[in-house]
């Protein structure tokens, strides 16, 4: 029995340095009995504090220059997750290309064509806690010609933080028609950004000098607008002075010397005050599939909008209706053995190869796997079309819908709704304009998961762009 043990521990011992790499298959099955006993033990313990701190996505968007990027590298740094050292050698490649303010935002935009332009391309990704939550910022890209990207983080978001700047003309190119201030709140009230902070940065700027005057001045411009976005501005927008690149107001509350009219939270406060939506995590599994990779399996990257996942699990990839197995489970960098509603996950599959994934598939649980459609009935609020278009049956398009990204013609419309009543009128419609509410078939080339809207709301809202543009936003009524 001890010369058992003594090998037992042996092999433990072995296993323990790199468990990570080779060592853990091998130890499991050398020894069943101990893995049962002590392993999980000690995961569920180092599972259980994490699990008290929600988890809540912040997109952060607003126009090219406002200083997103800047700002959330300022909360990175503030709540301890940049240190000094990596901001100086920012610091230093910033002014080296003679950009010295921009070197806060070097923390998000990491990739070199983003650093040369100063702007961001790809939805950058990164983690801060505060008291009670854990945060993921996306930091979306203002720039028009990305707004795609930008689709992409906003759908995984549950809060955003609309950043815009106070500096004088900042604000107005921003706002105004051709702005990305006004497309970006748009699309962040339809893609599901139930709550928005809007943050007024720049404040620290010359032209500005923190002047309550230009503060309210924006809000007062702003709070019209959203409200026409469909925001209830009491319930769910909060205004906040700022300076990204000071860090002014953001960890601690901005200092009356500076700022003597600001009684408000400073922006961590803010967030941690904000009440998110529940989710359910005893609903059928859904998980929109935002990315895959090869790494010693198939894994899979997104953001579970309904039910829980545990290691050991059969779930469906739909639409092909793949059997696979969930092999682990990934939270950021650890691995944990379930995850719940709202989580960022990567998981690895076994049963299905890499290539055979697309992003915009959805991983399902199998009892109550995901509908796959090439065909449902919307309603659709028509925002903007192009200039000569009209928009009747024929009208093709690219639908945006969770991680789905499809070209779609518009097969039917079928009834107009009055925006006034809010019931639909008795004449039949054969086209509608600018700022009409529609109900209409729409068709799709290959099949999509998507769910009806008052089902998984998540999974049914979407929007439809036209050469770079955003014509319209609508939810999915009917598959």
């Amino acid at each position: 029995m001890d010369i058992e043990e003594d090998i037992r521990s042996l092999q433990l011992d072995s296993a323990d340095p790199k468990q990570d790499v080779e060592a853990e298959p091998k130890a499991v099955e050398a020894e069943p009995k101990v893995k049962d006993k002590e392993v999980p033990s000690v995961q569920d313990e180092e599972d259980e504090p994490e699990m008290t701190k929600r988890h809540l996505n912040v997109v952060f968007i607003g126009h090219v220059d406002a200083g997103k990027s800047t700002t959330g590298g300022q909360i990175l740094f503030l709540s301890g997750q940049v240190d000094e050292r990596t901001i100086q050698k920012y610091e230093k490649e910033a002014k080296d290309k003679s950009r010295e303010s921009w070197y806060m935002a070097y923390i998000m935009d990491t990739n070199e064509e983003e650093r040369v332009k100063g702007k961001t391309v790809e939805v950058g990704r990164a983690h801060f806690e505060t008291e009670t939550t854990r945060f993921t910022i996306l930091d979306a890209p203002g720039h028009k010609s990305y707004v795609p990207n930008m689709i992409s983080g906003a759908s995984q978001a549950d809060i955003g933080v609309l950043v815009i700047s106070a500096r004088k003309g900042e604000f107005e190119t921003g706002y105004e028609r051709g702005g990305q201030t006004r497309e970006h709140v748009q699309l962040a009230k339809t893609l599901g950004v139930s709550k928005l902070l809007v943050v007024v940065n720049k404040m620290d700027e010359p032209t500005v000098q923190w002047s309550k005057e230009r503060y309210d001045e924006i809000e007062s411009k702003m709070v019209p607008f959203l409200k026409q976005s469909g925001y209830n501005v009491k319930k769910d927008v909060l205004f906040l002075p700022i300076s990204g690149l000071m860090g002014a107001n953001m960890k601690t509350r901005v200092d009356k010397s500076v700022c003597p009219w600001w009684n408000g939270p400073c922006l961590f406060e803010a967030l941690d005050a904000i009440e998110v939506p529940l989710r359910d995590p005893n609903g059928p599994f859904r998980m929109p599939i935002i990315d895959k990779f090869k790494d010693m399996g198939t894994v899979v990257m997104g953001k579970v909008e309904s039910g829980s996942v545990r290691e050991g699990d059969s779930l469906l990839v739909m639409p092909n209706k793949d059997p696979v197995k969930v092999v682990a489970i990934f939270i950021d960098e650890d691995r944990v053995k379930r995850a719940g509603p709202g989580e960022n996950l990567r998981i690895r599959l076994s049963g299905v190869e890499e290539e055979d994934i697309l992003s915009g598939f959805v991983l399902s649980s199998v009892a109550n796997p995901i509908p796959a459609v090439t065909e449902f009935v919307a309603q659709l609020v028509i925002l903007e079309l192009l200039d000569n278009a009209i928009f009747t049956a024929g009208y093709k398009a690219v639908l945006h819908i969770h991680s789905v990204v499809e070209e779609c013609e518009i097969v039917e419309l079928l009834q107009q709704i009055d925006t006034k009543t809010k019931k639909p009128m008795k004449k039949k419609v054969l086209f509608v304009k600018n700022g009409a509410v529609v109900v209409c078939r729409v068709q799709v080339n290959n099949s999509i998961c998507i769910e009806k809207f008052s089902d998984f709301p998540q999974l049914g809202r979407f929007t439809l762009r036209t050469e770079g543009k955003t014509v319209a936003v609508g939810k999915v009524t009917g598959l």
